[in-house]
């Protein structure tokens, strides 16, 4: 039979988890979970106090971003969400930042997929 491949994007980890084991019932052919952002870098790695600390740019700080360059640093800063202050509207941070892929034997598909959404998950 034919795989298909399923993308679902959750806003935790364990939503997405609830659904991994349902889709391993499935005898889903392959399942992996991963955090993703829009900017590089894997979050910070120690605690830097920013009145004494030496760090890059306001985008390092709040958004744990992978800063290279200083004129990065400042689009990054000039981002609503690194004001601390974006509520998500219009396009802006929403949370939804989980994602979940899988693939999945044809004849389970639309099962997966309301097992996902049964867990939150959007496709």
């Amino acid at each position: 039979m034919a795989e298909k491949s399923i993308l679902a994007y959750f806003h935790s980890p364990e939503q997405a988890e609830g659904a991994v084991s349902k889709l391993k019932a499935l005898r889903a052919i392959d399942v992996s979970i991963d955090r993703f952002g829009r900017n590089a870098g894997s979050g910070l790695q120690s605690v830097i106090n920013p009145y004494a600390g030496d760090f890059g740019s306001l985008g390092t700080l709040t958004q744990a971003a992978d800063i290279s360059t200083p004129d990065e640093g400042i689009l990054v800063a000039a981002d609503p969400a690194a004001s601390g202050l974006s509520d998500g509207g219009n396009g802006g941070v929403t949370g939804i930042d989980i994602v979940l892929a899988a693939v999945v034997d044809e004849g389970v598909y639309e099962q997966a997929i309301r097992v996902i959404e049964s867990a939150g998950g959007s496709v």
